[in-house]
């Protein structure tokens, strides 16, 4: 049991990324507690917490990428046993939220899924969910307890600023979403943005229609919230070579990489592609054009935060270069 300004205080790892919960426990000084998972031989999901929670602020680390259903379900487990083992509170680490991208209705008969987890996260009996970059910054309004939408961007500042800060750069947005996004990194970096104007005819597929801005003669960085089948990253980074930029990176916070993204990246003229480890990335997801930054740090100061009750917003602030 870890004791922190008179808080009891527990922090657990699942199955989807110990490695960046291993991170976590040993900046934030707070030991991973044991927690065994097991599967059924049908497929069914057991757990046993091996240590007492009573009364205990409990922090469970678990993003739910692929398989997302599977960690989802796992974690739901989780919170239902933590519940009835009587902690006092319940608080989800979930770097990455499985299924934000159906935050809306696109079409008249399509579910809202990011509606629909955030309600199973607060039935099962969570009490705080801590995410990073949310597709969509609505998402936060699907729950009624907190929820605290950590932001890489300071994380991506930094590593660019060391590496091309002698570069004349654009920062392109893949989509006039994005643009935002984009505008925070251009001004940290002083930096003018580009916008690239496309459709998606399909889901994971985008048609480049043309681009929005100057890029000739400049090194480009494509910044998203993540990178999945990397058709459209692809499709970009050629446009961009045609326009005239001199080299393209891309930085995005949640590397999905969906087959056949690695193909793709390593196929493509790209220089390098910089992602956070909100997902674990196994042997078939590297590449050595692939960087992660850890955002261990982050997430550690943010906790210990929390039971200090201090506030957030500081630790998101990207300084000005």
């Amino acid at each position: 049991m870890t004791n922190l300004s008179e808080h009891k205080v527990k922090l657990f790892s699942l199955s989807a990324n110990k490695s960046l919960a291993e991170e976590v426990s040993e900046l934030s000084g707070i030991p991973l507690s044991k927690c065994e998972v097991k599967r059924f031989a049908d497929g069914e999901i057991g757990l046993n917490i091996e240590e007492t929670v009573r009364g205990h602020n409990v922090f469970v680390i678990q993003p739910t990428q692929a398989p997302v259903n599977e960690n989802l379900m796992e974690l739901l487990i989780m919170i239902d046993a933590l519940k009835r083992a009587s902690a006092k509170d319940i608080n989800i680490v979930m770097p990455y939220y499985g299924y934000s991208r159906q935050d809306r209705k696109a079409a008249s008969r399509q579910p809202i899924s990011a509606k629909l987890i955030a309600d199973l996260l607060e039935t099962a009996g969570a009490t705080r969910v801590i995410s990073m970059d949310l597709h969509a910054g609505q998402i936060q309004g699907f729950f009624n307890i907190p929820i605290d939408n950590f932001v890489a961007m300071p994380i991506l500042v930094d590593y660019f600023h060391k590496k091309l800060q002698d570069q004349k750069l654009v920062i392109v947005s893949p989509d006039h979403g994005g643009a935002v996004r984009a505008r925070q990194l251009g001004n940290a970096l002083h930096a003018p943005i580009a916008i690239i104007d496309k459709r998606r005819p399909r889901t994971n597929e985008g048609e480049i229609m043309g681009i929005v801005g100057d890029v000739s003669g400049r090194v480009a960085i494509i910044i998203d919230d993540m990178i999945d089948t990397a058709g459209t990253l692809n499709s970009a980074v050629e446009a961009l070579r045609v326009a005239g930029a001199k080299e393209v990176y891309a930085a995005c916070t949640h590397p999905v990489f969906s087959p056949p993204a690695i193909d793709r990246i390593n196929d493509s003229t790209i220089q390098e592609v910089v992602c956070t480890n909100t997902i674990e990335l196994g042997e078939d997801k590297q590449s050595d054009k692939v960087t992660q930054l850890s955002i261990a740090p982050l997430l550690a100061q943010g906790i210990l935060n929390i039971l200090q009750d201090k506030p957030l917003s500081s630790l998101f602030k990207t300084r000005q270069r």
